[in-house]
């Protein structure tokens, strides 16, 4: 899969940019974490290339970038759970879910 790998608090600002031409997807993941394992399995099982089209996506680890998961969740606004998946627009946090919410289809239908 071609998601970014957010590594620095910097990108939290290009994410915000970004998301007012095109919707963005964040990721959160807890590599020790089996439920987020498997919420992240599930989601790369039916991610499809033209996706990319649509929404640009992040992919946070955040054992390894626990600073970067605090400042998302305050510059979005958003509580903090792992796993969790955002979707930001317009500069703003619209949409966020976390554990077995975490749904390929309804992060789609939240893209019209």
């Amino acid at each position: 899969m071609d998601w970014i790998q957010l590594k620095d608090t910097s990108q939290i600002e290009e994410i915000k940019t970004m998301s007012k031409s095109r919707p963005v997807l964040i990721f959160k993941h807890s590599t020790r974490c089996a439920i987020s394992g498997m919420a992240w399995d599930r989601l790369k099982r039916n991610w499809k290339k033209e996706d990319f089209e649509k929404i640009q996506p992040y992919f946070l680890d955040l054992l390894s970038y626990r600073d970067i998961s605090n400042q998302i969740a305050a510059q979005f606004d958003v509580y903090h759970e792992s796993p969790q998946i955002i979707l930001i627009k317009d500069g703003k946090a619209v949409y966020d879910n976390s554990h077995m919410g975490i749904s390929y289809q309804d992060i789609m239908s939240r893209l019209v």
